[in-house]
């Protein structure tokens, strides 16, 4: 199918689904309300698959015709069905993290993180399928990056230029180790099976809302040039102390692929919040951009939070909401939810 002809049928099947909600309403609400951390989504034949990170098999997915209704990919006894069932010779299971899938050609390419079996730390590979369903296989001796020195590699994410050239972004760790973290870009081959050259270090925790961490890059050629989207500050909610989580998303502006880049002032884009109108929201972050017909979207995650927003459960649940440019700013309109019934008609 044409890829105008399937943005078109995805951009259908969004609008019967969701609706802008009334000044009343949150501005912020879960589409899946259980746990599926450091999301990504993409677009195949018809239905969107999201991926997250192992909360029993290594690769968890959902499927959802509109963006809104959820569901688990299971086998017909109800089993989850994990799309990397066996991990690479230089993997550990049980440390799956951060999945992010892209096309090259007639295969699927999934970047993760993973536990190195030989170093005590993450590292990222790369494995290939015929189906974004999987089964994946990596059947590399040694991982794709691994920044030993910098205390290991984390959140890989792939992006196709307008020219065809394919770029990889991943994290330094170095808050593992004592260190600060980065965020750095490298070209791929053609293939998307190998680095090219030398990594480049786009951005790094020099801003007081990090916290001393940015992580988890996502970059889009906005209508305004090239945007990295990332989240900054430690990931966890403080429950001894009921506070709202530090963690947060900010963007930066970047000449080309590989920077510079620059942080924007206004950062951080999205933040935890506790508004008697606007609703409660706790540690939104790991942002995933991707599009549907020509709308572009923002998928992020953010902890499970009781109406007085104090913690609920040690979850993470899955948002989406609509990304928008605003003289060359992007900006979010309130999330993704279903339509109630008396608008239904």
């Amino acid at each position: 199918m044409p890829v105008n002809r399937i943005f078109a049928v995805a951009a259908a099947l969004l609008t019967a689904a969701w609706t802008v909600p009334a000044g009343a309403d949150p501005s912020f609400v879960p589409v899946y309300e259980d746990n599926f951390p450091d999301p990504f989504i993409t677009f195949h034949n018809g239905e969107f698959i999201a991926y997250s990170t192992n909360d029993g098999p290594n690769l968890p997915m959902l499927t959802s015709s509109d963006l809104v209704h959820w569901k688990r990919v299971a086998a017909a006894d109800g089993r989850r069905i994990d799309a990397m069932p066996k991990m690479a010779p230089w993997a550990k299971p049980d440390r799956t993290w951060a999945p992010e899938v892209m096309k090259s050609g007639d295969k699927w390419l999934l970047y993760y993180t993973a536990a190195s079996a030989k170093k005590s730390m993450q590292c990222i590979g790369v494995a290939v399928a015929s189906d974004p369903k999987g089964p994946f296989v990596d059947n590399s001796a040694e991982p794709l990056v691994c920044q030993t020195d910098e205390g290991g590699s984390i959140d890989p994410n792939p992006f196709r230029d307008a020219d065809g050239k394919l770029y990889l972004y991943y994290k330094s760790d170095g808050n593992a180790v004592g260190k600060h973290s980065f965020i750095w870009g490298q070209r791929l081959s053609d293939d998307g099976l190998k680095l090219v050259g030398d990594a480049v270090p786009l951005l790094t925790d020099d801003q007081k809302w990090e916290w001393k961490l940015v992580e988890a890059p996502s970059m889009v050629k906005s209508p305004t040039g090239y945007q990295m989207f990332y989240s900054a500050a430690y990931y966890g909610w403080d429950y001894p102390g009921e506070r709202l989580s530090n963690y947060a998303t900010g963007y930066a502006s970047c000449s080309g692929p590989l920077g510079p880049c620059k942080d924007a002032p206004e950062n951080p884009l999205l933040h935890s919040f506790n508004d008697r109108d606007a609703g409660c929201l706790s540690g939104p972050g790991h942002p995933a951009v991707f599009q549907a017909g020509k709308q572009h979207f923002l998928a992020f995650h953010a902890w499970a939070a009781t109406s007085g927003c104090r913690p609920l459960d040690p979850e993470r649940y899955l948002y989406i909401a609509p990304l928008f440019w605003k003289d060359g700013k992007p900006t979010l309109g309130p999330s993704l939810r279903e339509r109630k019934a008396q608008e239904r008609g």
